[in-house]
């Protein structure tokens, strides 16, 4: 957690009590190919077991969610973007979560350009990781990130709600 300084001073109470999760995900996106990397969450898994979804991960304390994108990314894909060729794609924010009892907020970045071949390197917590055809994304996915995805892919909205009324 980020030292108490000057700079920084004690949250306040109503801010601490309204904790949102602050996740990442990437799509990187072959435009060569028209390709994109997706994994497949193991049976297992303790949210959506057996739902292909974004490579995606809650940001640590005091970590700036770009740092979040290329860590979670490396760690489930073995894949690396640098920070700085990163792209909002899309913003989702969310009312609740199986981690998230107070709602989350998932900054969507699209990558363009990395280093490495995607390996499933979380086997506890996936099935696999792979290449998927941008025209076949399979239909059972999370449905937040499966939405930003096909959103991004059309070039529509930026913004997406879930769980508001």
């Amino acid at each position: 957690m980020p030292q108490q300084t000057d700079d920084h001073p004690k949250a306040l109470k109503p801010a601490l009590e309204s904790m949102t999760l602050l996740v990442a995900a990437v799509i990187v996106h072959d435009r060569t190919s028209n390709r994109v990397v997706l994994l497949q969450r193991g049976q297992n898994a303790k949210f959506a077991p057996g739902m292909w979804d974004l490579p995606v991960g809650k940001s640590e304390p005091g970590e700036p969610v770009t740092e979040t994108a290329v860590r979670e990314l490396y760690e489930e894909t073995g894949l690396s973007v640098k920070r700085g060729s990163l792209k909002v794609a899309h913003i989702i924010h969310g009312a609740w979560g199986v981690e998230a009892p107070n709602g989350f907020l998932t900054v969507v970045f699209a990558a363009h350009e990395w280093t490495g071949e995607p390996e499933n390197r979380e086997p506890h917590k996936h099935a696999r990781v792979c290449w998927v055809d941008a025209d076949a994304i399979p239909g059972d996915f999370v449905d937040t990130t499966s939405s930003a995805l096909h959103q991004y892919l059309a070039g529509g909205p930026e913004v997406s709600l879930d769980g508001w009324r």
